[in-house]
Formats: C-alpha cells, structure tokens, sequence
C-alpha cells in the first residue's frame, strides 16, 4: 500500500531500509520526544522493525509503517505509520518521524493530512488519534494544521530517556471538518 501527498510518496518498509531507518532513529533532535530511545547499533533496529515488515503479510492486518520519500528525488526524509484498533471501535493512531534537515518545509503537516485521509478513506476509520510530548510543540502545530482536536492531557505516561513526560491526546472523528 503506498499513500501520496503533493510533494511525498509513502511506501511501505523493507529491508533495503534498514540503513536509512537506523540514520533517522540515531539522531538527538529526532529522539528527543520519542519513546524509543537512540539504538544502540543497527541490530537493534532491525528487532524494532522486524514485526512492522513481517505485518505486512499479516491477513487481518492492524499495523502500516511506511518510509516518506520526496516525489520528484525519491529523497528518504522520514517515516509513518498507523496502527488499527479492533474493527469494532473503527480507530486508528498515526505518528511519524522526519529527518532534521526535512523540518520546517511542511513535510510532517502533509504527511499528517496523508494519514488522517487515509484513515478515514482507505481503512473506513471513525476516529483517528495521535499523541504527542506536552514539550512538543512543532509536532503540536502539525496536528492542529491537520484538523485535530486537543481531547487531553494523560499525565507522564511517555517515559523518555528516565523521565516519565505528559502526553497530548489529539484525535479527529469521521464528521468532522476535513482540509486534506
């Protein structure tokens, strides 16, 4: 399954990724809301990958990750995903991760907008949430540019790098207004 933007392309992982992967988890400024943490060498990345490539041969399918290109270069700048609640609840949660030097050109909101139509379009999705660090307020401003709603505070439930951080509850419902 591959999505498209304007300007970007999101195709689904494979191993020939892994490098690239490894590069954009390696970065401070990339991790410095992520509950991932920096991996210690590129084994590591691989085991965090492993399942997201081996779901996609899954039957009943509740987890897409996907690399974001550049159209036009087939530049490598980041990666997103969604992963599927229950089809009884009809949810879905979106994230992604850019490369530092792909900040501040409107990547993250394009890609943000990507998934949320998808969500609703491809995967007949009522709502769709994302989280985001309280401190992060760029990814903040691509939810809101997105159309979702600020639902929440959940108190220091990310732990990042020893330190529980209070996380952001954003979501949108099928019937809201939508700008994608």
């Amino acid at each position: 399954m591959t999505l498209e933007s304007e300007r970007l392309q999101l195709q689904e992982i494979s191993w020939d990724d892994l490098s690239e992967i490894h590069t954009l988890h390696s970065y401070s400024e990339v991790d410095k809301y992520n509950t991932l943490g920096i991996p210690k060498d590129i084994e590591e990345t691989k085991e965090v990958i492993r399942p997201l490539i081996a779901a996609q041969k899954s039957e009943n399918r509740k987890s897409y990750f996907w690399k974001i290109v550049i159209k036009n270069t087939k530049e490598f700048i980041g990666i997103a995903g969604i992963n599927l609640s229950l089809n009884k609840f009809k949810l879905g949660e979106i994230y992604y991760k850019l490369l530092p030097s792909s900040w501040g050109n409107g990547y993250a909101t394009e890609v943000s907008k990507a998934l949320i139509k998808s969500g609703f379009e491809d995967f007949k999705l009522h709502k769709i949430e994302a989280g985001v660090s309280t401190e992060n307020i760029a990814s903040i401003k691509v939810l809101e540019k997105s159309g979702m709603t600020r639902e929440g505070l959940r108190r220091k439930i990310l732990p990042i790098r020893g330190e529980w951080k209070d996380n952001y509850h954003y979501a949108i419902v099928e019937d809201d207004p939508m700008d994608y």
